[in-house]
């Protein structure tokens, strides 16, 4: 069975409500994106240079980002010169195909959370404010408490105003653990809140942190100071060091992504707000340019909306009304 079979057959496969999601979730990305490439077919009934022009066009304003287009059309040409496509029809498979691939290939990434299987996991998020950071710590401790888990949120965001206060909100709302103090350092409160987890039995431990990234150095050694800290009590800890990204800024949260790799090891990306936007392409194009997985997508306002990300049911979400 090839690629674009398996995809049509993911309802089958797959939980329906699930799927659901993305479909409503990507539904800007789709309209804008399928129609055009699907109107790109009917101006174009043959594979020429100018459909390579205005499909290169079409995938940069998806917000696939331009290296990866540039990258994308040229394995697209190669398999059009190898395979003898002629028809633009039969051109789509194979767009969807290669679409899917620069995702898949390169680097052995997971879209999995990698869990501590001797004690509590800790999950530390990153990211610049206003991109949806203690909404995405909630929905996951939402999450988890939904699969029976025991959770905290720890408040290391101490500085800014109403922060912490913010965070335990949601850590009421979900029936969550809490620690949080303002106006102290980070790493101090942190090493309270996971001594309060480990006497707690806490199964997930969730960690905010503060969201600047105008002094790069000094957010590189508090976040350094952390990561030391939460190595301390739990070997191997954090498990997972997570980038908040607003899908709605587009190439804007690719800078980001690069900016905060370059001062800490980020092991997956969170984007928010992926339906609020016709660019969901910046999925595969974060996939390209930082080589960091995506591991969660905001598909909505609800509770339930934070979906772990699934390669086939974005593909599925992106090309629906096309397969």
């Amino acid at each position: 069975m090839g690629l674009f079979d398996k995809i049509k057959n993911v309802f089958k496969t797959k939980e329906k409500e699930e799927i659901e999601v993305y479909d409503k979730g990507l539904e800007k990305t789709r309209k804008e994106f399928v129609s055009e490439l699907n109107i790109l077919g009917i101006k174009y009934k043959k594979v020429t240079d100018e459909y390579f022009d205005e499909l290169e066009s079409l995938l940069i304003k998806a917000d696939i980002g331009v290296k990866t287009a540039f990258d994308f059309l040229d394995r697209l040409k190669k398999r059009v010169k190898k395979e003898n496509i002629t028809d633009t029809e039969n051109l789509k498979e194979v767009i969807v195909d290669e679409l899917f691939l620069i995702y898949v290939t390169g680097e052995n990434l997971s879209d999995k959370i990698n869990m501590n299987p001797t004690g509590p996991t800790v999950l530390l998020f990153v990211g610049v404010n206003g991109v949806g950071k203690t909404t995405t710590i909630g929905k996951l401790a939402y999450k988890y408490k939904n699969e029976g888990k025991k959770v905290m949120l720890i408040a290391g965001d101490t500085f800014r105003a109403g922060a912490v206060e913010q965070l335990k909100i949601w850590a009421d709302k979900t029936d969550s653990l809490f620690f949080g103090k303002e106006n102290i350092d980070p790493a101090g409160v942190i090493y309270e809140g996971l001594e309060n987890a480990m006497k707690e039995n806490v199964d997930i431990v969730l960690v905010d942190t503060a969201g600047r990234l105008q002094n790069k150095v000094n957010l590189m050694n508090e976040l350094e100071k952390i990561n030391k800290v939460i190595g301390k009590f739990i070997p191997n800890a954090p498990q997972e060091t997570l980038l908040i990204i607003d899908a709605t800024t587009g190439q804007n949260g690719i800078l980001q992504a690069e900016s905060f790799k370059s001062i800490t090891n980020i092991t997956g990306i969170v984007l928010t707000k992926l339906d609020g936007t016709a660019k969901g392409g910046i999925v595969l194009a974060i996939k390209e340019s930082v080589g960091i997985p995506v591991k969660f997508i905001g598909l909505g306002e609800g509770m339930e909306d934070l979906k772990s990300f699934d390669i086939e049911e974005y593909i599925y979400g992106l090309f629906k009304d096309m397969i």
